[in-house]
Order: structure tokens, then sequence, then C-alpha cells
């Protein structure tokens, strides 16, 4: 009776702990005792009810809240379309990832066979170079269909297919992922690799680092949104060498890409300044004591920081664009500095001999 108690309780506490986290929180949880739960059901039913017939989901919506019937009716009735499934914002992965913990759990075959579909739409809706567009099979805007690092957005489709082939829990059940799935899985990772290697812009005869998004045929820095211009981008090439220093037995290729990349981040960082609010405005503020920061977007031609407004026109400062987009985007981000560490530890094991001597 005792353990019993015990055991109500730390559910009730778990409970009572998901009831305060956000949506995707609660869908990137690893807490196997809230799958056993029937609100861990009644939130996987509900995905099973936003999963087009693409086998994706679409972006933006709160997918663990209790539906009316009169939304499941509405959310039903969108089912057959074809231009909002994403891997932008987190969607697909993070409802794939929830499903599989939940079967993990339940055993229910819904949950499977949900997942199974979202796994193979995502091998269908890689491109032959190996890159994944922001949305298929239709996207909204022009730029859906370019190769997209933007919001981690392709990076998580390959952590998701990483885990899958590392066997990680919960994926190491065949009866969820069998050697049929796994093997096709695979082979799209190595794809996707590759298309990060041949994506790594050149510049002077340079490996250097990459852009939000790739044109999907050309393979070469595109524009999305009109402040989101073909640049060198510090946030999202901080990802993707954070997702290439991960990898096992790193080949010549993958070891210049890191070594490079590290380089020309060590060569832009900017030192002497914060990027905080000051009178309402975001702003670029002298702090000797400041720990370095990286500019969001480079220009191609100097390599020089730049920010811009929705007319597209690249600007120097802050100052020089209006407060809607100065206090809305993250011009200037940290996320670079995590790898120094990482990078020293990566080339002592794997490449010590190009290891750089870098000034972080």
């Amino acid at each position: 009776m005792k353990k019993i108690c015990i055991a109500a309780l730390a559910l009730l506490v778990s409970l009572s702990s998901f009831a305060q986290k956000n949506a995707k929180e609660i869908l990137r949880t690893t807490d196997e005792a809230f799958f056993k739960t029937k609100e861990a059901a009644r939130i996987g039913d509900e995905l099973l009810l936003w999963q087009r017939n693409t086998g994706g989901w679409p972006k933006n919506y709160d997918m663990t809240v209790e539906l009316s019937p009169e939304q499941k009716t509405s959310i039903l009735s969108d089912k057959s379309r074809t231009d909002d499934s994403t891997i932008d914002n987190d969607a697909t992965t993070i409802q794939l990832s929830f499903l599989a913990r939940l079967y993990a759990q339940s055993g229910g075959q819904r949950y499977r066979d949900s997942f199974r579909k979202g796994i193979a739409y995502l091998l269908e809706a890689q491109y032959d170079n190996g890159g994944w567009p922001q949305f298929y099979p239709k996207g909204k805007a022009g730029y859906s269909t370019h190769i997209t690092y933007n919001d981690e957005a392709m990076e998580n489709v390959l952590d998701l297919f990483r885990d899958i082939v590392e066997r990680k829990s919960p994926y190491d059940n065949a009866a969820l992922v069998d050697e049929e799935m796994r093997a096709r899985v695979k082979a799209s990772f190595e794809k996707g690799i590759e298309c990060i290697l041949a994506t790594q812009i050149v510049q002077n005869g340079e490996l250097t680092v990459w852009c939000q998004q790739h044109d999907e045929n050309t393979l070469l820095p595109a524009k999305a949104r009109a402040y989101e211009l073909p640049s060198f981008c510090s946030l999202e090439s901080a990802y993707l060498v954070k997702l290439l220093m991960e990898l096992d037995n790193p080949d010549d290729r993958v070891k210049r890409a890191v070594h490079s990349a590290m380089k020309w981040f060590d060569e832009h960082k900017i030192s002497g300044y914060d990027f905080r609010k000051v009178d309402g405005k975001m702003s670029l503020v002298p702090d000797a004591e400041a720990k370095p920061i990286w500019a969001r977007f480079y220009d191609l031609e100097n390599g020089e920081p730049f920010v811009c407004d929705r007319d597209g026109v690249p600007r120097k400062s802050l100052d020089e664009i209006g407060l809607e987009r100065r206090n809305g985007y993250g011009w200037y981000n940290d996320k670079p500095a995590s790898l120094y560490k990482k990078y020293r530890k990566w080339a002592s094991k794997w490449d010590p001999d190009g290891a750089l001597d870098l000034t972080l």
C-alpha cells in the first residue's frame, strides 16, 4: 500500500510539473512515467489529428491543449492540406520524438503508424542533393523550397535520424524502426551531411561558414524573408559545426569543414560590445567586460556585419532600422563561443596536427 501511495504521489507531481510547461517543453520530454499517463495519450491522439496526410505537421500551433469537438472537426478538415507540412520551428521532428516515446511506453499501434508515416514524409521530402526544404510538398513563400538551416530545421531532422541510426532509446525498438527503415534513414543522414559539406561557402579559395538557407539547385547562399539576405550566418553555422563535430570518425572533408569554420568564427568575433536593451531599444553597447559576440549576418563581399529592415536594404547600424525589426530579431548572438571548448576536445581526438590556436 505504501509503495502504491508513493507511486501515485510521484505521478501527481509529474502531472503537476507538466501543467506548468509550455507546449514544446512537453513535446520534448523524456519522462517515461509521463508517457504512461492518460494525459500523454490524450496529447498523442491530438498529434494524430494534427498530422497531415502528407505525414508531416504544420508549425506554430499548441498541439498539447485539450481540443473541443468543434476544434477537432476543423483540424480534421485540414488533413489534406499540402502547403503547411514543415520542418520549420521544430515542426514534425518534435511530434515524431513524442510519438516514439509514447509508443515505447504504451504500445499503441496508432502511435507507431503515425511515427512511421512521419519518417516516410521526411525521407520523401529530402532532395537528391541531401538537403531539406522548409516546407514540403508545397510552401507559402518562394523561399520555402530552399535548403533550410534557419531555426535548426535541417539539423533537427539529422539529429533525429542519427538517434535512429545509433539505436538510441526509444528508436531501438524493432517494432517501431525495422532494419529496412533504419537503412533508409542511415543513407538519408549521410546524404544530409554531404549537403552540409557541399554548401559551405567558399571565399577567395577558402572554406568559411554557411548561410541560413541555400538555393536547392545551385547550392549558393539564398534570400529568405526581406531582412534575411544571402550572407555568412553565424548562428546557423554554429549549429552545423556542432553537428559535424558530433560525427564519429570524421573524414578529411569533415575535418576541413570544422577547422575552416572555427577559423572564420575566430576571425569574425566582436569584442568589447554587448547586445542588450537600452531605453526600450536593442543596442550594441560598448562594454570592456563583455564576452565576444557575433553578428547574425556578415556580407558576402567583405565579411562585415550588417542589419536589415523589412525594406531589404543592408545597413551597418541598428540605429538605421525601425524599432519593430530592431527589437524583433536576434541580430547578435554568442552561440559560436560554445564551440571553442568542444573544438579543442574534438581536434585533440580526431586531428591534433590540424588543430588551430584560437584566441578565445
